[in-house]
């Protein structure tokens, strides 16, 4: 059907965030407009009216002597506590827990995943509260809700601005899938997948646009480590290079570069992904008694490594991972969702034989000896 003739509906202007300076869409003969992302409220100047506040920014005029606001010391409305960031860079994570509630899908322990992973960041790593960004189903306010725009717009939230001492983290805990891919850049020919809380009316998301969005945009010094605890997990990132550990903990490095020559590195910064299984497996997911919490596997296996004291290197984390998780027995109603409980290990204390079926991968921008490179967020 065509549109009536003669209509003409004014296009859109585009606006920066006045805090975060995330691009917004300002509908038609609006004066402010919030940001989706950190909530901070942008006022538009009226034409030819005096020049606005320092919290204001005006619609950017195609002059290309435009001159862009300096960066916000906070993605939030207000600067964190203490000084402004100092010559080790700033540090900025989103947090995504999926639990898919009241679905035929749900899960049970991606929520305490979010928990913890936050926890961990906050006391251990010394990540502020304000610079961490909650993506759950109990999070409060519709920009916060796990789905497919929101998710995409907190990974563009994550490395808008970064500069050369940033410290990044992306951890996801949900459901994961693959789909055939027809462009030739995957060594196995499968995209990997996350699914966010509507994937099924809006679609996943791909391991190409996590790639463009999150790895590819990253300049020298800033730094970025991906956890994610789901299913064909393993290259999600799309990072060239893949760590292939024995079972002894002998390791060699493998080369995912497409063929096509794609480059699926980043721009100059550093760029690693702990994640929960191999792409061909699958991740369980388990609900036992439920006086006792439930976390995913993997989650709870890199916590665990980094609060036991053998976190001091990659290989040290990727080790203790797969160790616990083969030693975790698997007969606690093991499903096909993307996390799996600790249950059984918290209750038998690993000693159930058997393991679970998955097995914990390390990917990286560039390869290095996994046991000797520090590991720090």
């Amino acid at each position: 059907m065509y549109p009536p003739p003669y209509h003409y509906a004014p296009p859109p202007l585009l606006v920066n965030c006045s805090n975060c300076h995330t691009p917004l869409q300002l509908p038609h003969g609006a004066r402010s407009i919030c940001c989706a992302i950190c909530r901070a409220i942008t006022h538009i100047a009226e034409p030819r009216s005096a020049p606005p506040s320092s919290t204001t920014t005006q619609v950017s005029p195609p002059s290309s002597t435009h001159t862009p606001p300096p960066p916000a010391p906070s993605p939030y409305n207000h600067a964190p506590p203490g000084p402004p960031p100092n010559v080790h860079g700033r540090k900025k994570a989103v947090i995504c827990g999926i639990s898919y509630r009241y679905s035929s899908h749900e899960l049970k322990g991606c929520l305490n995943d979010a928990k913890c992973m936050r926890y961990l960041l906050i006391n251990k790593f010394k990540f502020p509260q304000e610079s961490i960004l909650m993506l759950t189903e109990e999070e409060t306010g519709a920009y916060r809700s796990p789905t497919k725009e929101n998710m995409r717009m907190a990974l563009y939230w994550l490395v808008q601005g970064c500069q050369p001492g940033d410290s990044l983290v992306f951890h996801y805990s949900g459901h994961g899938s693959r789909q055939r891919n027809y462009n030739g850049d995957e060594v196995d020919g499968y995209d990997e997948t996350l699914c966010p809380l509507d994937f099924e009316t809006q679609g996943m998301i791909v391991d190409d646009e996590i790639n463009a969005t999150i790895v590819r945009p990253l300049p020298h010094g800033v730094k970025l480590h991906a956890i994610i605890d789901a299913c064909h997990s393993g290259t999600v990132l799309d990072l060239p290079f893949l760590c292939r550990m024995s079972s002894t903990g002998h390791y060699g490095w493998e080369d995912h570069r497409p063929r096509s020559g794609v480059w699926k590195g980043t721009n100059g910064g550093e760029a690693i992904s702990f994640s929960g299984c191999d792409d061909n497996q699958t991740s369980a997911d388990t609900s036992a008694l439920s006086r006792i919490t439930s976390t995913g596997a993997m989650t709870f296996c890199f916590i665990q490594a980094i609060e036991s004291g053998r976190g001091s290197t990659y290989g040290n984390i990727l080790n203790a991972m797969r160790t616990t998780i083969r030693s975790t027995g698997g007969g606690n109603d093991l499903g096909g969702g993307a996390v799996t409980t600790l249950l059984s290990m918290l209750l038998t204390g690993g000693s159930t034989p058997g393991g679970l079926r998955q097995e914990p991968q390390l990917t990286a921008c560039e390869p290095f000896d996994v046991y000797t490179r520090p590991f720090t967020l």
